[in-house]
């Protein structure tokens, strides 16, 4: 098989842990992986350079094979099948998910093949790079078959059922040395490798067998179809549901709660443009917006988990003091809560087809976004049966951010989209500040909790006066961007949602059309119009597909059905062959930007269970007339 330089970022699937997760391709191989953590260095990214970054390919070694990507139902094993006039093959891949909650060093990732039918002839090349490609390693074959690398602080074992041999690396890249092997399978046989990626003191696990191996992929599909069936959804699209649900699940770090925007970094907006950012991070907006969807699916542990984890975040740096310094929160933190996200480019990588420069870290971290008070609130408010078991001290945190948010909501910031052109005053983030202390009074009043209400009651009825004067566009008639200009922007689209505003006020309706006219193409939804709106960024963007199933929930409770559906519908079809989202969709209808995105996923969820309550709310008073 002939391995492309760069696959579509769409085929893929995604196999993980609950720390750390892998991207395999539809052609058998695993192009990104990072270890021991979503956020640390890569093992394989040749996603990122197909030369420098490495990359574990397991397939038939024939060509002009057809390739077939699936998962096994209601679970993160990925099944590759690969058919031949000579045969049927297949590789199942999957990591045993974390049963402990506890950080580890340690990361397994089974490589299972089979011959289906026939006879077929199999491929293995395993050509780690460490540290983003820029650390050599050691190669050591030993005597009971495995092969040890071995790079600065970490060590790797590949493992399998079937012999092992060294291969040179091509000129350039002197001192490194990969791993190839062919095998021929024949009906009902089954062998299979193992990755294993461990500090540097690691021992090695013990030899796979192919009983070992089938063994542990049935224990992986019950933890998974046993977790997908605590699930409440009954509604109309319930594979596309638990495929979403399934999806944050494998994007959230155990040990913390804390879901990851997305398992990759670098990958464009736009191929060969700059808009290339690491997403491997946990932004406060994303995680505090997922409580309610995992709480409409029946997942209350795991809100209350991340509930947990933003709480600790209120926290941080009011510990000990009598007053905040600075801001209270950031947008953004690495899983364990640190905020130290320094970004760096790294030159030697190429990007994905050319896509420069790549980054590692994020420096949008230290933009200021107001709008976080209200998703912080939001998600607290949203799941207070299981948020407000917080202690005393935990309730004075939260009213002495909220006291801090009544002196230091009035300003210009960076948005919810991270421009980097510049602050400005965004209608976003004054809407969120008002969710943020309506729903901390709603808090004090449901938990009789003290608290300054009267000044929050003052900050919540200013921003809402302010808003309604200031960010409404006449001509446009509707709420606009930033204040005083004519762009549109499709954050509002959480305006009904939030109760902001009533879903169907004639001020929410017109802003509803006026979007419709101008960010929405064929239900797919952009964000804003960076021609009329400079955001600092050279080149273009494709359709956000979050704001797409924004779009799907605002319609919804609108009262405008038929489209609602339609929409929804037809989003479905921008879904890659296993269910999957990346962060936009690009003009030709290919998927663009980190992959998958938690954000997309969970306003999927959000769209379905929206439009599937409105949609039996039709039906019955449809009845009953």
């Amino acid at each position: 098989m002939i391995m492309d330089r760069y696959p579509p970022i769409a085929d893929h699937g995604l196999v993980g842990d609950l720390q750390t997760a892998a991207m395999v391709s539809a052609q058998g191989v695993v192009d990104w992986f990072a270890a021991p953590r979503f956020d640390s260095p890569s093992v394989f990214a040749a996603l990122l350079d197909h030369d420098r970054g490495g990359y574990f390919l397991f397939a038939p070694e024939e060509r002009g094979v057809t390739c077939r990507q699936l998962y096994y139902p209601d679970t993160a094993v990925l099944v590759t099948r690969f058919m031949s006039p000579d045969g049927v093959g297949e590789i199942f891949d999957f990591m045993p998910p974390d049963r402990t909650g506890t950080p580890t060093d340690r990361h397994v990732l089974v490589r299972g093949v089979r011959a289906v039918r026939g006879t077929v002839r199999f491929v293995l090349e395993c050509r780690p790079r460490f540290d983003y490609g820029r650390a050599s390693h050691e190669l050591e074959l030993r005597d009971d078959g495995a092969a040890v690398f071995r790079a600065p602080g970490v060590t790797a074992y590949l493992q399998s059922t079937f012999p092992l041999r060294a291969k040179a690396t091509g000129s350039g890249a002197a001192g490194l040395r990969d791993v190839r092997s062919e095998l021929v399978l024949n009906t009902g046989e089954v062998a299979a490798a193992v990755f294993t990626v461990c500090g540097p003191d690691g021992e090695p696990p013990e030899p796979p067998t192919p009983d070992g191996v089938v063994g542990m992929l049935w224990q992986t599909v019950e933890f998974w179809q046993r977790w997908v069936r605590r699930s409440r959804y009954r509604g109309r699209w319930p594979g596309m549901v638990n495929r979403s649900a399934i999806t944050l699940k494998l994007l959230t770090y155990a040990p913390t709660g804390a879901p990851v925007a997305a398992a990759t970094m670098g990958l464009p907006e736009q191929v060969g443009g700059e808009r290339n950012w690491d997403y491997r991070y946990t932004w406060v907006r994303d995680g505090s917006l997922s409580v309610r969807a995992l709480l409409d699916l029946g997942f209350a542990e795991e809100a209350a988990q991340f509930t947990h984890w933003l709480g600790e975040r209120l926290g941080d740096r009011l510990r000990g003091r009598k007053e905040i310094v600075g801001e209270p929160l950031q947008i953004m933190y690495r899983v364990d809560g640190d905020p130290e996200l320094t970004e760096e480019i790294l030159p030697h990588l190429e990007g994905y087809r050319g896509s420069r420069p790549v980054r590692a870290g994020n420096a949008a971290a230290e933009q200021l976004q107001l709008d976080i008070y209200g998703e912080a609130l939001y998600a607290l408010a949203e799941g207070r049966e299981v948020s407000m078991r917080a202690s005393y001290h935990g309730w004075k945190n939260l009213a002495r951010t909220l006291d801090w948010l009544a002196d230091s909501w009035d300003r210009p910031d960076e948005g919810v989209w991270e421009t980097r052109g510049g602050r400005n005053d965004f209608t976003f983030s004054r809407v969120m500040c008002w969710t943020a202390f309506d729903r901390g009074l709603r808090l004090a009043s449901d938990y009789s909790r003290p608290a300054d209400t009267a000044r929050w009651t003052a900050a919540r009825d200013t921003i809402l006066e302010q808003v309604m004067e200031r960010a409404w566009n006449a001509k446009e008639q509707a709420l606009t961007q930033t204040y005083g200009s004519d762009v549109l922007d499709a954050s509002l689209l959480l305006i009904p949602r939030l109760g902001f505003l009533a879903p169907q006020t004639e001020s929410w309706l017109s802003t509803l059309d006026a979007m419709d006219r101008t960010l929405v193409s064929d239900s797919l939804v952009y964000r804003y119009d960076p021609a009329a709106s400079p955001d600092g960024l050279r080149g273009s963007e494709g359709t956000f597909s979050l704001c797409s199933f924004l779009y799907v929930d605002a319609l919804a409770r609108a009262g405008r059905l038929r489209p609602a559906r339609y929409a929804f519908e037809k989003m479905q079809t921008y879904a890659n062959h296993v269910g999957l989202f990346a962060e936009e969709i690009g003009p030709s209808g290919e998927q663009l930007g980190n992959f998958p995105q938690a954000f997309t996923h969970l306003s999927l969820i959000m769209a379905a269970t929206t439009l599937d309550q409105a949609l039996d709310e039709a039906r019955a008073q449809y009845q009953d007339d």
